[in-house]
C-alpha cells in the first residue's frame, strides 16, 4: 500500500484473519489491494492511523516470536500516541537490560501497528527495524512527529 513516506510502500501480510507482519517494500511495486476480507481491513486501519495519528488499531495478530520478544511487543502497545519512552524505562518496566529491548524491537515483525518506532535513546531516536541510518529512521522520525501533532 502507498504511505505518507517519501521512499517506501508498505507489504501487508496476513494468516488467515490476523496480520503477520508489515514489510517496508520498494516504491516501484504496485499496489495490489483486496477490496474484501481481513487484509482490506488492515489496510483500511493503517490508513486510518495516518490520517489521524490517535487512532487505536483493532487488528488480530498472528502470534510469533519468543516469549520475551512476545512480552516486549505488549508493553510497546501501551506507549501512548505521542510518547516517546526510552529504551531503559521500557527495560526497567520489563526488568531487563536497553540492549535486549532493541534487539526486540529490532525484530518486530508489525511496525506501526506494533509501535516500536515509539521506543527512542536518551540521546536521539535510537534505530528502527534493524537500521541506526537512512530510510528507515527518516520513517521513525516521520511517525514520531506524525504522532505529535
Amino acid at each position: 500500500m502507498s504511505t505518507p513516506f517519501d521512499s517506501v510502500k508498505l507489504g501487508i501480510n496476513t494468516r488467515g484473519d490476523a496480520l503477520y507482519n508489515i514489510d517496508f517494500i520498494s516504491l516501484h511495486h504496485n499496489d495490489h489491494i483486496p477490496r474484501t476480507g481481513f487484509i482490506s481491513e488492515a489496510v483500511k486501519q493503517i490508513t486510518a492511523y495516518f490520517d489521524n495519528p490517535g487512532y487505536r488499531f483493532s487488528l488480530p495478530l498472528v502470534s510469533q516470536g519468543t516469549p520475551f520478544q512476545r512480552r516486549v511487543w505488549r508493553s510497546l502497545q501501551t506507549i501512548p500516541s505521542g510518547a516517546a519512552w526510552s529504551y531503559g524505562k521500557v527495560a526497567q518496566n520489563l526488568a531487563t537490560s536497553p540492549r535486549a529491548i532493541g534487539g526486540a524491537c529490532r525484530a518486530n515483525p508489525i511496525p506501526i501497528v506494533v509501535p516500536c518506532h515509539r521506543v527512542v535513546a536518551l540521546n536521539g531516536l535510537g534505530g528502527f527495524s534493524g537500521q541506526v541510518q537512512g530510510d528507515k529512521l527518516s520513517i521513525k522520525h516521520w511517525l514520531l512527529t506524525h504522532e505529535k501533532g
